[in-house]
């Protein structure tokens, strides 16, 4: 039943209603950003009128609506889908992959890796030994979720001298995507993540930060001694392709100085 009403004119009205109401924006908003009129959106939602490609498009940058629920959009609208989706070893995505495989060996001795939209490891350097010291093999069996890696008593956490502050971190930014995208998979690997916490862990409000931190670091226990690292992110804003939108490039740069020199001596080791 579910099926059959998304893929009629309605159930594209539905959705695009769910996205504004997810944007936290009202008819009159939208219509004010969009130029496109109070009560034409009104039927679009309503089923009345059945949206084209172009308004989908439009509506979907104002709303910010991943490429993947775009697709979906159209399908419901009768439409065929506008945006390839491709496996991210197809031969088409070859350019791509091979510029963001160069850009995280180019981080060295720095660790980074490629994710994709569940935070599944897609690619990572020769650099990221340092980061997986530890963690149990079945957590390194393909495929790794990093943040699954990140948060399991069995992985990174166990090391993680400031877990409080780097679990709320980790939480909410699978949280905050997961309310962007409205994707189930995210939500189901959120209530995840929290059943893997001590109670009273994983949320901004029990955390006191500094108010002197410019960056959250992460910082692991090592037999060298504490190592520091923030992260930073890269997405391709461009992307005309589902998998490549969904694809993102994350570098574990160090925090200190003693964190910098560790990397170097064990890159030329």
């Amino acid at each position: 039943m579910t099926d059959s009403v998304m893929t009629t004119p309605s159930g594209a009205g539905h959705l695009l209603r769910d996205w504004r109401e997810r944007r936290g924006l009202s008819q009159l908003e939208l219509s004010n950003r969009t130029g496109i009129s109070s009560r034409h959106v009104s039927f679009v939602e309503t089923g009345r009128s059945t949206p084209s490609p172009e308004l989908i498009h439009r509506l979907g940058e104002e709303l910010d609506i991943p490429l993947r629920h775009r697709n979906q959009i159209l399908t419901a609208a009768g439409h065929a889908p506008r945006y390839p989706q491709r496996a991210v070893d197809a031969p088409e995505l070859a350019v791509v992959r091979r510029e963001l495989s160069a850009m995280i060996a180019a981080m060295a001795p720095n660790p980074a890796v490629i994710i994709d939209r569940h935070w599944n490891l897609v690619e990572a350097n020769a650099c990221i030994g340092p980061l997986l010291d530890g963690c149990a093999a079945h957590l390194l069996q393909p495929p790794v979720n990093v943040l699954r890696l990140g948060l399991h008593p069995d992985g990174i956490a166990r090391r993680v001298t400031n877990f409080a502050e780097w679990s709320a971190h980790l939480m909410g930014q699978v949280r905050r995507r997961a309310a962007h995208t409205g994707d189930a998979e995210l939500v189901a690997l959120a209530a995840e993540l929290e059943g893997y916490l001590p109670d009273g862990t994983g949320h901004h409000d029990s955390v006191t930060v500094g108010t002197d931190a410019v960056v959250l670091p992460l910082r692991l226990d090592h037999p060298d001694g504490e190592l520091a690292f923030f992260s930073v992110d890269a997405a391709l804003t461009s992307a005309r392709d589902v998998t490549v939108e969904e694809l993102t490039v994350e570098i574990f740069s160090p925090a200190d100085a003693a964190t910098a020199e560790f990397l170097r001596r064990v890159a030329s080791a």
